[in-house]
């Protein structure tokens, strides 16, 4: 009597490899998951590290420059009144007058001193010539840089939306994933004294992830600490479900992980960001890029000075109106070394051919 060998079963064999794609599936979501999650830890030391330097920068910049800036702004104000004296309280002619306007608006228009009005040739002021808060900040708010960085205005992130996702449904996410660990880890779930100090440090951990909207982290605390449900390797349906979970989760990563990088562009492009690219590249040059804007802003406060002395002497009637419609001897003698240049590079242009 012959014994029949039934054929291997369909579903079985159907079962087989269906677990078997999925067991692929899993590991290639498991890999892009940590993949991601290196990915936005690096990219937020990134920021962090950058961040910490656009404070100390700007720290030491207001720290070493500001007394420079107040001198400054000191002599302009002074420069302002001294003229402001001399069209109001002396006996000038109309001509006279006129000159003296178009001195004092010369000095304007040439940045030597900062723009208050528009003087036009009759005397009068033009409307609409005011200088807005950007161009006169300096000279109107000496003092309006108190050497902090506030990270909720450095580029107004929280009011961009950079993921191609619904922002309330990644929120959504970081609030559910916060709950859960909160509800396990909540220190008041246990009796145990020990316990309650650990769960303590690692409730901190959640909720300093939570404030900083930070998925990956709780994530990672999610898997630090084994809080996953229970499932069969051998489950179709449990497998199925935990790769469309861990898809869903590296979907809100990859949003977090593009939200980093658009925030870093951003704060890099900000004039604090390009300060501190342009004062990383000098010092890579060994150069101190402080000491060197230090420098140029003494030798701006020398000439600025000369200026105010020279219209304080006029003041003082300690030289003539023919002197005083001449210039200042410092922007004479600077015209001349312009010029002095220029004719330097004509020449060096001409001796090529």
């Amino acid at each position: 009597m012959s014994t029949r060998v039934s054929p291997p079963s369909k579903l079985s064999s159907a079962t087989t490899l269906a677990l078997s794609s999925l067991h692929i599936r899993l590991a290639t979501l498991e890999k892009e998951h940590q993949w991601l999650l290196k990915q936005i830890k690096k990219k937020r030391t990134e920021q962090k590290n950058f961040l910490e330097q656009m404070r100390s920068v700007a720290t030491e910049v207001h720290s070493r420059c500001t007394p420079c800036f107040q001198k400054m702004a000191a002599l302009d104000e002074e420069i302002h009144s001294l003229f402001d004296e001399i069209l109001t309280t002396r006996k000038l002619g109309k001509q006279t007058r006129k000159n003296i306007e178009q001195v004092y608006r010369s000095l304007q228009v040439a940045g030597i001193i900062s723009v208050k009005l528009n003087l036009t040739q009759d005397g009068d002021i033009e409307e609409d010539f005011f200088v807005g808060e950007e161009e006169n900040e300096f000279f109107n708010n000496p003092d309006r840089d108190s050497g902090e960085y506030d990270d909720s205005h450095r580029y107004h992130a929280e009011q961009q939306d950079f993921s191609p996702m619904n922002k309330t449904v990644e929120s959504k996410k970081i609030r559910q994933t916060f709950l859960r660990l909160a509800e396990i880890f909540h220190p008041d779930k246990v009796t145990d004294s020990d316990i309650q100090m650990h769960h303590t440090e690692i409730m901190k951990e959640i909720n300093r992830a939570y404030q900083e909207g930070d998925l990956a982290r709780l994530l990672e605390i999610e898997k630090l600490h084994q809080v996953e449900e229970s499932f069969s390797i051998n489950s179709e349906d449990d497998l199925t479900r935990k790769c469309n979970k861990l898809e869903q989760h590296n979907d809100f990563l990859k949003s977090q992980y593009e939200n980093l990088k658009s925030e870093l562009r951003m704060a890099k492009n900000t004039n604090e960001g390009q300060m501190v690219s342009g004062y990383r590249k000098a010092v890579k040059e060994g150069i101190d890029p402080i000491s060197q804007t230090v420098e140029q802003v003494e030798s701006e406060i020398e000439v600025i000075s000369s200026i105010c002395n020279f219209v304080k002497n006029f003041r003082d009637k300690k030289i003539t109106i023919k002197d005083f419609l001449a210039g200042p001897p410092v922007l004479q003698q600077r015209n001349q070394e312009i010029i002095d240049e220029l004719f330097e590079e004509m020449f060096g242009e001409f001796e090529e051919f």
